[in-house]
């Protein structure tokens, strides 16, 4: 039997759930999820393998991104149109409960640029009524720009089995593009930065989640159950030090807490996690 592929793109705004469904699709956490905005800052790829065929999503900063001139937000920009541009067809997930019918004609607009194909996938249905929905996918589809609808819950898992059996027909021949046993495009080093990451945008309040960065210093696996990883984190403001640690420890007590379960979770093993905050010289 040959090998088919297709390569798809998750876009829309954040909090609209694309986290959530790759992580519910590929049954593993490869992508951070919080409430707060721009969580996800590079295209990350999910594998997904079904028989012959091979699902590559890829979870991109939000839509927010696409038309930004923004110097400090020029990377987001660059990743997510090079997810769009690599992709067969793109999935531009809604969160319903906040849904903008301009908002998302803009964003149509912008994308139908590139010419994929637009399925548009409304998520977090259980938080509305299906007659609303119903309007809104007859607005849209007036546009002429959409391929498709599905209606989906990723945080319930309900409808994602509609779409997969979608891809798998829409996929074409083609060699894989990762090995059968892979589920993400990012390395395990990069997966705990992410957790410790998203720790960080859970206990610190404002702009300073934004402006520290998680570096991985050792990633060693002491035995099939037990994993040591030292991270930094890293500021170029000496003033989020304080912040960072908390009175007597206390937040950064919490944050590597929160990151080690998260780690342990997703690596199913014991973790060993130290955290330290340096400062480093802004170029």
């Amino acid at each position: 039997m040959k090998n088919k592929i297709i390569n798809v793109a998750l876009i829309g705004k954040t909090n609209a759930g694309k986290s959530t469904f790759i992580n519910s699709i590929i049954g593993e956490k490869i992508s951070i999820e919080n409430r707060k905005k721009n969580t996800t800052l590079e295209a990350i790829a999910g594998i997904l393998n079904i028989k012959n065929t091979q699902i590559v999503f890829y979870d991109t900063p939000g839509t927010n991104f696409l038309k930004t001139t923004n110097i400090s937000q020029k990377k987001q920009k660059t990743e997510l149109w090079e997810a769009i541009n690599q992709v067969d067809l793109i999935l531009f997930i809604i969160d319903t409960f906040r849904f903008s019918y301009s908002n998302v004609v803009i964003d149509i607009k912008k994308i139908t640029e590139i010419n994929k194909p637009i399925v548009i996938v409304f998520n977090k249905i259980d938080l509305i009524k299906k007659e609303i929905i119903l309007s809104y996918i007859d607005a849209l589809n007036k546009t002429k720009f959409i391929k498709d609808f599905f209606n989906i819950s990723a945080k319930y898992n309900k409808g994602i089995d509609l779409i997969i059996n979608y891809l798998v027909k829409k996929s074409k021949y083609g060699h894989w593009q990762y090995k059968a046993d892979q589920v993400s495009n990012k390395s395990d080093i990069f997966i705990s930065e992410e957790c410790t990451r998203n720790a960080l945008l859970k206990f610190l309040h404002k702009e300073i989640p934004y402006n520290v960065s998680v570096k991985n210093k050792l990633f060693k696996t002491l035995n099939k159950k037990n994993i040591k990883i030292k991270q930094f984190i890293e500021i170029k403001n000496l003033r989020y030090k304080s912040i960072i640690i908390g009175k007597k420890g206390e937040t950064i007590k919490k944050i590597r807490e929160w990151s080690q379960k998260e780690i342990e979770n997703i690596f199913n093993s014991k973790i060993h996690l130290y955290l330290e905050v340096i400062h480093v010289n802004a170029k």
